[in-house]
C-alpha cells in the first residue's frame, strides 16, 4: 500500500489546485480523477460555456456594427465551428492542468475511487484494485445536474428528446425551438447562445423572477434584453410533465403546453458524494453535502470537503479558494473562508457582476445601510461603446461602519470590473479613502468612482 501525506478525490477546481498547493507546501500527494481532469469546470461547465458565449457576442456586435460605423455583411454563428474551437479550448486547459500535477510531482491516479476506513494513522482509498494511505483526506467530488420529480422527465432524458447543461455543450444538431426548464446562470447562459445560434427559446421558472437572487433590477434589465433575442419567459409557473415533444406547465393554475424540439433541464446542481464510502468514516452531511467548517475541516479530524460536494458556493473560484484556506489549515497557516466577499457572475451580454449585500440580505442582519445608484452612462467608455445601453451599477453602504457592504452591476465589462468593487468589499476602508483611489481613464470601470462620490 503506498503511502502518502494527502489524498485529494476529485480532480477539478478544488482537487487539482489544492494537490498543487500541498505539493508545493512539502507534502507528497496522491489525487484522483476517474474521468476528466480539470472537473465540471473546465469540460462542462465555465471554460466550455464562455468559450461558446464570446462566440454569440462576436456574432452580435459584427450583426449589429452598422451604429457604429461598420458595415458586415452575410455574418452568421456557424455553431460546428464554435464546437470545434470550445473542444481545442479545453484540450488546451486540461493540458495545462496535467502539465502541473506533473511538474509539482503529484501522483495522478485516473480510477474512480472508494474510501475504504482508517488506517493506523491516517485514511485509506482503493481506486483501481489498488489501495492507498493518506495523513489526511480532501473530498473534492463535485456536483452533477440536478433532476427534478417531473412526470416524464426521465424518460425524455433517456431517449434524447430532454438533456442537461453537459449534453448541450455537444448538441450538433440545433432544433427550431427549446425549452429550458429553470432560469438561473447556469439555464440564462446556455439559453442565450441557443437563442443567439437562431433557437426560438422559451424558459419557464418556478420562481417570480429569472436569475435567482440577482437584482430585481438587474433582472429586469436582462429580461427586456433577452426578449429582443429569441427568448421567451414563463415565471413563476410550474412544471408537471415532460411528454415526447412537449413540456407541460402550470400558469396561474391553468394547464399550459410548450411544443419544442429538444428540453434543456437547468434547475441547479447536486453534491456529488454518492458512493463514496463517507459513511465508513461517519463524515457528517447535510442531506448530500459534507458539513464543513470556516477552515473546510469535517467533523472527521483530518478530512476536509472542498468545491460543490459542500454545497455551500457552488463556483469554481469558491472551489480554489477553499482549496488555498484548507492546505493552509494542514500547514498550520491562520486562514479562513469569508463566503461573503465572493463574487458572482453572468457572461452573457450584458454581463452581471455582484459581490456582498443587497439592501435586502443587509436590513435582514440588522444592517443600516444605504444605495446608491448610478447609470454606466457616467462612464464615458460605456458611452462609447453602447449605444442605448441600460447598464447601471448599485453600492450598498453600511452607515454605521461607513463601508462598502455591496456592490451590483449590469453591463459591458461587469465580470472584470467587478473585482475592484470585491477588495473594496473585503478591506472595509471608508469611502473618504476609496475618493483617494485613481482610476484610469477612460474605462468603465470609473462609473464605481463616481458612485463612490454620490455616497
Amino acid at each position: 500500500m503506498e503511502h502518502f501525506d494527502l489524498l485529494v478525490i476529485g480532480g477539478g477546481p478544488g482537487g487539482y489546485l489544492c494537490a498543487e498547493r500541498a505539493a508545493q507546501g512539502g507534502m507528497s500527494v496522491a489525487l484522483f480523477e476517474a474521468v476528466h481532469m480539470g472537473g465540471t469546470c473546465l469540460n462542462e461547465g465555465c471554460i466550455p460555456t464562455k468559450t461558446l458565449l464570446n462566440s454569440t457576442k462576436l456574432y452580435r456586435h459584427a450583426a449589429e456594427s452598422a451604429q457604429f460605423g461598420v458595415t458586415a455583411e452575410n455574418v452568421k454563428l456557424d455553431h460546428a465551428a464554435v464546437l470545434k474551437r470550445k473542444a481545442q479550448v479545453v484540450k488546451q486547459l486540461v493540458t495545462g492542468v496535467e502539465s502541473a500535477m506533473k511538474s509539482h510531482k503529484v501522483t495522478v491516479i485516473r480510477e474512480t475511487a472508494r474510501i475504504a476506513g482508517r488506517t493506523e494513522g491516517g485514511f485509506q482509498v482503493d481506486a483501481g484494485g489498488e489501495s492507498y494511505a493518506g495523513a489526511r483526506l480532501v473530498i473534492a467530488s463535485g456536483a452533477q445536474p440536478a433532476l427534478p420529480p417531473i412526470t416524464g422527465l426521465r424518460e425524455a432524458l433517456e431517449s434524447g428528446f430532454a438533456m442537461t447543461s453537459t449534453e448541450a455543450l455537444d448538441l450538433k444538431e440545433l432544433p427550431q425551438e427549446m425549452v429550458v426548464i429553470g432560469g438561473g446562470v447556469i439555464g440564462l447562459e446556455m439559453a442565450y447562445y441557443f437563442a443567439m445560434a437562431g433557437v426560438k427559446v422559451t424558459i419557464i421558472e418556478a420562481l417570480p423572477k429569472i436569475a435567482g437572487t440577482t437584482d430585481p433590477e438587474i433582472c429586469k434589465v436582462l429580461m427586456d434584453d433577452y426578449k429582443k433575442r429569441n427568448m421567451t419567459f414563463k415565471v413563476d409557473c410550474k412544471v408537471t410533465e415532460v411528454t415526447r415533444d412537449s413540456v407541460v406547465y402550470e400558469e396561474k393554475g391553468e394547464r399550459q403546453e410548450a411544443r419544442c424540439g429538444k428540453v434543456l433541464v437547468c434547475v441547479g446542481r447536486r453534491p456529488n458524494t454518492a458512493n463514496l464510502g463517507l459513511e465508513t468514516l461517519g463524515v457528517e452531511m447535510d442531506r448530500a453535502a459534507i458539513v464543513t467548517d470556516r477552515h473546510l475541516c469535517t467533523n472527521v479530524a483530518g478530512v476536509y470537503a472542498i468545491g460543490d460536494c459542500n454545497g455551500k458556493v457552488m463556483l469554481a473560484h469558491t472551489a480554489y479558494r477553499e482549496a488555498e484556506v484548507a492546505v493552509n489549515h494542514m500547514l498550520g497557516v491562520r486562514d479562513e473562508m469569508r463566503y461573503g466577499v465572493i463574487p458572482s457572475v453572468i457572461y452573457t451580454d450584458p454581463e452581471v457582476a455582484c459581490v456582498g449585500e443587497s439592501v435586502e440580505s443587509a436590513e435582514a442582519k440588522g444592517m443600516h445601510v444605504k444605495e446608491v445608484r448610478l447609470p454606466m452612462l457616467f462612464a464615458g467608455r460605456y458611452v462609447a461603446e453602447n449605444r442605448g445601453g441600460r447598464g447601471f451599477i448599485k453600492l450598498v453602504v453600511d452607515t454605521d461602519r461607513s463601508c462598502l457592504v455591496g456592490c451590483h452591476m449590469v453591463g459591458s465589462y461587469a465580470s472584470e470590473i467587478i473585482m475592484t468593487a470585491v477588495m473594496m468589499v473585503d478591506t472595509e476602508l471608508p469611502p473618504q479613502r476609496l475618493k483617494k483611489l485613481v482610476f484610469p481613464h477612460p474605462t468603465v470601470a470609473e462609473v464605481i468612482r463616481e458612485a463612490i462620490f454620490q455616497i
